[in-house]
């Protein structure tokens, strides 16, 4: 059988009966699958395997503990031949054949009347790969395609309402990360995949909108600091509005939902409302940012715990040590009044402290000063938000630190270019 001579076609078994003769490992398998489909499976073979018998036994099948008859194929919809001998199984392909009745014989796949595929389920896409009569080629195909629809690498989106009932949209909030598209998570990119409407940040893995079908809308509800165009009652409202509408939506958000993104907010207001919400939690800025840099948030011997603030306020509640990692997100509008505020709580002025600007993206920039002089040398680099700012001890194991702490400058004159001395600085 040549594999043009195949028409694929799936069939709906439901209520159905359905015929398998063999009771080994193989017909467990198909007959699981079968039961999968909503089939009445009835099997005949004198022994079965414990995973058959099992499923006999909680009464999820019939079977018939004896030797194959050939009236066992009338008015069955379905036949699966798998007893190892390959004279049963061609008897019972030829009587199943006489009766039109298709039949899939596992001893002779060139002698079958139909195949069973490799078989995936992603959400509710059902992959079946036919290659030839070649079971090890069908699986690895079928793999490497559920694979990729799990990770959005193929379109999962649906183009068609399947029924009643089905128009019921839902939210999802799903955390980019910091930007490099390669950091969301394969759960929010399938998502993104699925999506009619996206809700956008100007954060996040902005480079995946690119690659949205053309139909998809994208709503930008940006932020920057000082400046909110959208205000988060109105995106709170955006989210509903859409779903109700019976859409697909996703709040593709920088970092992650639940850490200083307001997540928590609109998942509350979209419950309110009786709109499904999944939060997607995303690689914080908080974290993956200052590891861009080399800068472990706790260290061995240099930090045991770390703070996460988003402004010099809060900043008088937080541990005022050098082995007590401050990290302060879209603070740099704020960061002399920071560092005065650390310094009157008794922080050292020789604090070493690390700004990465625009983390993990081309335009990454390091700049490591001290409390002390932190601010100065961020006016004149010019230093921008997007940037995480992490005030701490663990500044020193980043390889863009300079092996001199003890000048007066304390800027790195490469900034994207790490120091190769394996020099490790002790002191300030």
């Amino acid at each position: 059988m040549a594999i043009q001579d195949i028409y694929p076609t799936a069939l709906r078994l439901l209520g159905r009966p359905v015929l398998v003769v063999g009771a080994g490992p193989v017909a467990a398998r198909r007959t699981k699958g079968l039961l999968d489909a909503g089939a009445r499976v009835t099997v005949v073979a004198p022994v079965a395997c414990p995973a058959l018998a099992e499923l006999a036994t909680a009464g999820l099948l019939n079977w018939e503990p004896r030797p194959y008859r050939p009236t066992d194929v009338d008015g069955v919809w379905f036949v699966q031949t798998a007893t190892g001998d390959a004279a049963v199984d061609a008897q019972v392909s030829a009587d199943a054949e006489a009766q039109r009745i298709w039949c899939v014989n596992a001893s002779d796949h060139e002698a079958s009347a139909a195949w069973t595929p490799a078989v995936a389920v992603v959400d509710d896409v059902k992959i079946a790969v036919n290659a030839g009569g070649d079971p090890r080629r069908a699986m690895a195909l079928r793999d490497a395609v559920a694979t990729a629809l799990d990770t959005g690498d193929l379109p999962l989106r649906r183009h068609r309402v399947a029924g009643t009932g089905a128009t019921a949209g839902s939210v999802a909030l799903v955390g980019g990360g910091p930007g490099d598209t390669g950091l969301i998570t394969v759960r929010g990119r399938r998502l993104l995949g699925q999506a009619d409407v996206v809700v956008a940040d100007r954060l996040g893995p902005r480079e995946l909108l690119a690659e949205l079908a053309p139909d998809v809308r994208v709503i930008e509800v940006g932020k920057t600091p000082g400046h909110h165009p959208v205000p988060q009652s109105e995106i709170n409202r955006i989210l509903v509005e859409e779903a109700v509408q019976g859409h697909r939506v996703v709040r593709l958000k920088g970092g992650d939902p639940y850490v200083l993104g307001r997540g928590g907010e609109e998942a509350e207001f979209c419950r309110q409302h009786g709109v499904e919400v999944e939060v997607v939690p995303g690689v914080t800025s908080a974290i993956s940012v200052p590891a861009a840099a080399g800068i472990p948030v706790t260290h061995r011997g240099l930090a045991k715990g770390f703070s996460v603030v988003t402004g010099h306020e809060e900043l008088s509640e937080v541990p005022a040590r050098a082995d007590h990692t401050v990290i302060l997100l879209m603070g740099v509008g704020q960061l002399r009044d920071s560092a005065a505020s650390l310094a009157r709580a008794g922080l050292p002025q020789g604090t070493p402290v690390g700004i990465v600007e625009n983390g993990y993206l081309p335009n990454q920039r390091v700049t490591i000063g001290t409390l002390g002089t932190i601010a100065d040398q961020a006016e004149a680099a010019g230093v921008a938000n997007p940037a995480v700012i992490v005030i701490g001890d663990v500044v020193r194991v980043s390889p863009f630190a300079p092996s001199h702490f003890k000048t007066a400058d304390y800027s790195t004159t490469s900034p994207n270019a790490p120091r190769t001395t394996k020099t490790r600085v002790l002191t300030p």
